[in-house]
């Protein structure tokens, strides 16, 4: 049974991380290469669930999606179906929240250092897996006359090397760039503000 204390650490917790989320999503707009922003926001989802379990993985990453919707960064998106692109955007986010936290607690107690890089690697794999199955299920016939120019008949490619290509990389890349850290400051918050 969690005493008072722990609800309360769990709850400034998450609310401090979902505050991370929104400030990130924001800074994040001015990092703009293709299309859409560069995510950063992936690293405090990954931090949140491992410290405080799926839940709050997935919180966080609803969190991630509203706060997409919100800047306008899936604009293109809602102009062509405002229902497909919410639940593109909010089920990417909180996809890639709970399985971040599912990798994490599957493999934590074999390894904390292997959990944390592998669930940090999980999460941008989920966020852009989701958004594909978005752009394929709600936009297909909007991203067919997207790809025409440069693409020709091929809009699948289109979404992989344009849509998704370079924020990808981009995003694995920070992911695996911060591991050490992410892993760091995992130890600390399972220490200290973890409900076990």
């Amino acid at each position: 049974m969690k005493t008072n204390k722990q609800k309360i650490q769990r709850i400034t917790g998450i609310g401090l991380f979902s505050a991370a989320v929104v400030v990130l999503q924001f800074v994040s707009m001015s990092l703009r290469f293709t299309t859409f922003s560069i995510t950063l926001t992936l690293i405090p989802i990954v931090v949140g669930a491992a410290i405080y379990g799926i839940g709050a993985g997935a919180w966080l990453g609803l969190v991630f999606g509203l706060a997409v919707l919100m800047t306008g960064d899936a604009a293109s998106f809602l102009a062509i179906s405002f229902p497909g692109t919410v639940i593109t955007v909010l089920a990417k986010g909180i996809l890639a929240g709970a399985a971040s936290g599912a990798v994490f607690k599957l493999l934590e107690k074999k390894n904390r250092t292997v959990a944390s890089i592998v669930s940090a690697m999980v999460c941008p794999v989920v966020n852009s897996g989701v958004f594909f199955i978005g752009c394929l299920t709600f936009f297909m016939g909007a991203i067919r006359e997207w790809a025409l120019t440069d693409f020709g008949d091929n809009a699948v490619l289109y979404i992989i090397l344009v849509l998704i290509g370079f924020n990808f990389v981009l995003e694995f890349a920070i992911n695996a760039i911060f591991s050490p850290t992410v892993t760091h400051v995992i130890n600390i918050g399972k220490k200290y503000f973890s409900s076990k």
